[in-house]
């Protein structure tokens, strides 16, 4: 089993291994330092960033339900400004793995300036485009191909680090979604997102998380994770990093055949911090058994007939 050589190649990217953490899950890199066992993690992606400070939504803020975890954090994070000058020295000073900044706006200037702040700083950029569009209505920047490409294209313009999409589930064909990324210059692509989700508190007839509504992910949104990555891989000739209800090696091979090159964990880690450690030892192990000499082998080796 030692012979097996877990480096993936993503995009411009040279990865250790193929298992990355999922951005919102993984703070700002540093927080599971002497809980995780960094040498298996390929790539940390930090939780989102915008240009300017962001409190996040009002408590609660979270609630578990069978098979997940229904959030509405509301991207709450330091801003870019203290990202780069506190965050990412810290970062460098203590992990080795790449890193990789989740930014987001509230306008296609704002993704663009969020990027051009980041360059120079952190190995790639993954944009969340799951979030609205205050200059257009409200839309979400994911949902409408139109200006999706036009927030890709200008980030694409705005910076010169790898750029990768992390794309929005809830679409009624992610082909298209895929294909707009693409022309408009990402590198790659991340899916999927959290899957937009409610949760009532019966007794009290109130929704629980003072938001309303969030987003779910864990177990319950593996399979629609799976059927996404197998899509998108046929789409476009873009690597993938695939994301979605990862507990256990079978999981992250699942994904990878379905056409990751990539896999992240990202709810798991909330109850298992050795999730890293278990994932990793299990795709090795499972690359030994069925006689892959690479990792990068299993992406796309589905046998779909």
């Amino acid at each position: 089993m030692n012979d097996i050589d877990m480096s993936v190649k993503f995009g411009a990217l040279e990865l250790s291994s193929p298992i990355v953490t999922a951005s919102g899950a993984f703070g700002y890199g540093t927080e599971y330092i002497g809980a995780v066992d960094y040498s298996k993690i390929g790539a940390v992606t930090a939780k989102g960033i915008r240009k300017d400070p962001w409190p996040g939504n009002q408590m609660p803020r979270h609630a578990e339900v069978p098979g997940g975890l229904v959030n509405a954090i509301g991207l709450q994070g330091v801003g870019v400004e203290t990202f780069v000058k506190m965050i990412v020295p810290w970062y460098r000073q203590n992990v080795k793995s790449p890193l990789i900044a989740n930014i987001w706006g509230g306008s296609i200037e704002e993704y663009a300036e969020v990027a051009k702040a980041m360059t120079g700083h952190v190995d790639a950029i993954e944009m969340n485009v799951s979030c609205p569009n205050v200059k257009q209505g409200g839309h979400t920047f994911g949902q409408d191909i139109s200006v999706l490409s036009q927030v890709v294209s200008a980030v694409r313009a705005a910076t010169t680090l790898p750029l990768f999409v992390k794309l929005a589930p809830n679409v009624p064909d992610i082909a298209p979604y895929a294909k707009a990324c693409k022309d408009a210059g990402a590198d790659a692509l991340s899916l999927i997102n959290t899957i937009p989700a409610m949760v009532i508190d019966v007794e009290n007839m109130r929704p629980v998380l003072a938001n309303g509504s969030g987003g779910l992910s864990g177990r319950a949104v593996h399979p629609v994770a799976v059927k996404l990555v197998y899509e998108a891989s046929r789409a476009v000739d873009l690597p993938i990093l695939a994301m979605g209800g990862v507990y256990d090696w079978k999981g992250a091979v699942e994904l990878m055949l379905a056409g990751a090159t990539a896999v992240a964990v990202g709810t798991s880690l909330f109850s298992n911090p050795g999730v890293v450690s278990e994932v990793y030892d299990g795709i090795k192990d499972f690359c030994s058994r069925k006689s892959f000499t690479k990792v990068s082998q299993l992406t796309g080796a589905l046998n779909a007939k």
